[in-house]
């Protein structure tokens, strides 16, 4: 697993997961494999630059020419300052012990350097038999799930723009690592790690704090931080960046739970699914007192996924349902503008008041949304078989 991290040439989508964007350059998770990363100059025409194969990868964040990315139970730094040359320069072993992907488990077991995960995969076969023999063939047809489990010896080895560019970029609502100033955060299933990237090629683990099970996802807003989790939304003062301290939890029903603010205001989807079964709902959320977080209103969606604020703007993932476009001006009148039902949407990234970039199943899709009630196609990155 160790050794696995190269660069390879570009390759079409198969599994999107996660979605980042720095500068010019577009990065998209493939699920557990690595990032197909494209110069994203003109959102009409992106072009495919490379793969970068990162085993049991999910996550990423970049900060200048650096890209921190977790790679099962590790955190890896790569220099990714010529895209077509990427090379590992830092590696944080052993940081994660279990992980999901897509509600697929894996578990890592650091006494014996076992990871242990599970592929799935569907099957469908056409066999011919010989039933109705002498008479009219019947052919059958069989479905199925087949689990390839594996486990692997993990190496012990040892690894050595655009203009104005940001010092760092941006990801989704569903991302579970963030940058602040000279600190990267990542939330596991249970607690906050926090890293001293001041040598951005060596990341420093500096400590770990215990949140409870069922943290999912990591909101950067100012000097604070938003953490969602199957039960609430964790609130954390970051004035301090080495000690982030809690300053409340706003509870909720057991639900999967991604989480964006803007000024006083914190919108969370909460929807059925792998981690609960909340209603599907939009919680809106007064943030005006930070220590006594309150709901304003909840409003009924199909089964919310990943969001993104670009105020008054509200975008919503709804999964199989598509991907909803809001007016979010009056928090108690949130008004649906439009409803793009022909896709699969799982996250997205608003930029610059006019650029929507969407992930999901289907593939990458990017809009212009200048006209919020009717959100134009710029272009689309498939997946493989569509």
């Amino acid at each position: 697993i160790r050794k696995g991290i190269a660069t390879e040439a570009s390759k079409t989508l198969e599994n999107t997961g996660k979605i980042y964007i720095k500068d010019k350059f577009l990065f998209i998770n493939e699920i557990k494999k690595g990032i197909h990363v494209f110069d994203n100059s003109n959102p009409s025409k992106p072009v495919a630059l490379a793969f970068w194969a990162i085993p049991g990868n999910a996550d990423m964040a970049v900060k200048n020419n650096i890209l921190y990315a977790d790679s099962y139970m590790d955190i890896v730094a790569l220099d990714i300052t010529n895209p077509l040359q990427m090379k590992e320069v830092g590696r944080v072993k052993d940081v994660f012990t279990y992980g999901t992907h897509e509600g697929i488990g894996w578990s890592y077991d650091p006494q014996s350097s076992i990871i242990y995960d599970t592929e799935y995969q569907i099957v469908t076969k056409k066999v011919k038999t010989d039933c109705g023999e002498g008479g009219i063939g019947v052919p059958i047809y069989w479905g199925g799930v087949a689990e390839d489990s594996f486990s692997s010896k993990a190496s012990t080895a040892q690894s050595g723009g655009a203009t104005a560019p940001s010092a760092t970029g941006q990801g989704g609502s569903m991302a579970r690592f963030t940058l602040y100033d000279d600190y990267l955060y990542a939330v596991s299933q249970s607690d906050l790690h926090l890293f001293d990237i001041k040598n951005q090629q060596k990341p420093n683990q500096l400590t770990k704090i215990n949140l409870g099970w069922g943290i999912e996802t990591i909101f950067p807003y100012k000097d604070k931080l938003f953490i969602g989790s199957q039960t609430g939304m964790y609130i954390y003062d970051n004035k301090n960046p080495a000690k982030p301290e809690r300053l409340s939890i706003f509870q909720h029903a057991r639900a999967c739970d991604p989480v964006v603010v803007h000024e006083n205001t914190a919108y969370v989807t909460l929807r059925t699914g792998n981690c609960g079964v909340s209603p599907n709902r939009l919680d809106v959320v007064d943030i005006t007192n930070l220590s006594k977080p309150s709901l304003i209103k909840s409003y009924q969606m199909d089964n919310p996924h990943g969001l993104g604020v670009d105020f008054p703007n509200l975008f919503i993932c709804e999964g199989a349902a598509g991907l909803k476009s809001f007016d979010a001006s009056n928090n108690f009148d949130i008004k649906l503008l439009q409803h793009l039902k022909e896709l699969n949407a799982y996250d997205v990234i608003p930029l610059d008041g006019k650029h929507l970039i969407m992930v999901g199943k289907d593939g990458l899709y990017q809009y212009d949304y200048s006209n919020p009630q009717a959100l134009r196609l710029l272009s689309v990155i498939g997946v493989k078989g569509k």
